[in-house]
């Protein structure tokens, strides 16, 4: 993480401003079982441009939630870091929970199979 004082109000707002944004909790979700390359993530979460996900693949690298390997002549591979792994129990639950609002409204989704 960056070598600045931030204050919070509440562990809440410290906790959203490591994973809040448009599309951090599935990059984080989708690099649960393995690494990824930037092209699989964009393919897994086609609703994020480009620039989205590369701003928001950046700022979960930047706190050190996510590993990035730059390999020569590969695609860039993203990982988990040991403190990236420690959010998914939130996940998890937070899976669920929407899960369980989704079966509420009588609708099935096919995404939470971790």
């Amino acid at each position: 993480m960056k070598d600045k004082q931030i204050h919070f109000n509440c562990p809440v707002e410290a906790s959203l401003s490591l994973i809040g944004g448009k599309y951090k909790p599935l990059i984080l979700w989708h690099l649960i079982d393995q690494p990824l390359h930037y092209m699989e993530l964009q393919r897994l979460i086609p609703n994020a441009t480009p620039k989205m996900l590369s701003s928001q693949l950046h700022d979960l690298e930047d706190c050190g939630m996510i590993h990035r390997e730059v390999i020569p002549e590969k695609p860039t591979i993203y990982s988990l870091t040991p403190f990236g792994k420690s959010v998914i129990p939130i996940l998890d639950a937070l899976c669920q929970w929407g899960k369980n609002y989704l079966d509420g409204l009588d609708v099935k989704s096919p995404c939470c199979s971790n």
